[in-house]
């Protein structure tokens, strides 16, 4: 099973940060294994969330430049406060550095006012050997961003930096 856990991107700066939201809802499927007498979200999934941030930045910084962003590594992760139902994640990531198939982020996810998860990621870049299927990967990725990117005037209005809460 694959989660795509960012609600909506509201603000980027091109090759330097994203901010994006989690909204946690109770009919989420995995909340009824993890602690069904008490749903939170589990660690794993709050971390996914950074690292869904990460790749984000990176693939509309670079135009989709790699179809493939796996995590490589974690390192000073905390963990906070339980992220509940009902409760909005604001996640947060910034670019610390970038190599040719690796990045580095600091991320932060935020419900409250109270931290639930900060860690700094690794991510490596890629593309397969086979430039159809790449393209094919891109394409599904440019769809899902046309839904999780509330941004005016679309992928070219990305480029230039945008800041949703800003604007209304």
């Amino acid at each position: 099973m694959r989660f795509h856990l960012i609600d909506r991107i509201v603000e980027l700066t091109p090759g330097k940060s994203l901010r994006a939201v989690k909204n946690l809802t109770l009919a989420e499927e995995y909340l009824a294994d993890h602690f069904p007498t008490f749903p939170v979200m589990p660690g794993v999934l709050m971390l996914q969330t950074l690292v869904e941030a990460g790749a984000w930045l990176l693939r509309l910084s670079e135009q989709y430049a790699h179809s493939v962003i796996v995590l490589r590594d974690v390192k000073n992760i905390k963990y906070g406060s339980f992220m509940e139902p009902g409760k909005q994640m604001e996640v947060s990531v910034d670019l610390v550095e970038r190599q040719p198939s690796l990045a580095v982020f600091k991320g932060l996810g935020v419900a409250e006012g109270s931290t639930c998860v900060n860690a700094r990621i690794v991510l490596a870049t890629y593309n397969l050997s086979d430039g159809a299927r790449d393209q094919r990967i891109i394409d599904d990725l440019k769809e899902q961003c046309r839904l999780l990117c509330d941004l005016p005037g679309g992928l070219n209005a990305q480029r230039g930096g945008y800041n949703h809460a800003a604007q209304g």
